[in-house]
């Protein structure tokens, strides 16, 4: 089993076509996402999963060997969308990995990347230290 990253996208303004807007869509958009995150985790699937606060609310650091590290607020990136939240999942391959994110897209009504991990764990765990 291989695993995999499945990012969700927002829009940075919130206005996602598609989004809930009342409370009753809210609550058919929650119902939609804890059946689907049932679903992977009875088929195994689910490793681990959350939800992000706005990129407003991220702080970048940057800076590397030997040079003076720099702490801003915001994104790093000036974006129209963002990742607003996040699934790792295991699959058999990438096959499996798209099928899951067509279901995450069904369920939530955004843009999904599927990335594969190159490993799984610490660094030191992949090179053999």
């Amino acid at each position: 089993m291989s695993q995999y990253l499945l990012s969700v996208y927002a829009s940075t303004d919130g206005a996602v076509e598609g989004a809930p807007q009342t409370p009753e869509e809210m609550q058919s958009f929650m119902a939609r996402v804890m059946a689907l995150e049932e679903e992977m985790d009875a088929a195994g699937a689910f490793a681990f999963g959350g939800a992000l606060h706005g990129p407003d609310a991220a702080t970048v650091v940057s800076g590397g060997t030997g040079l003076d590290k720099v702490i801003t607020d915001g994104p790093f990136v000036e974006a129209k969308e963002h990742i607003g939240g996040f699934y790792v999942i295991s699959a058999e391959d990438l096959d499996g990995a798209l099928a899951w994110a067509e279901k995450v897209v069904e369920a939530t009504n955004h843009a999904i990347e599927v990335r594969p991990f190159r490993g799984t764990g610490r660094l030191k765990d992949q090179v053999g230290h």
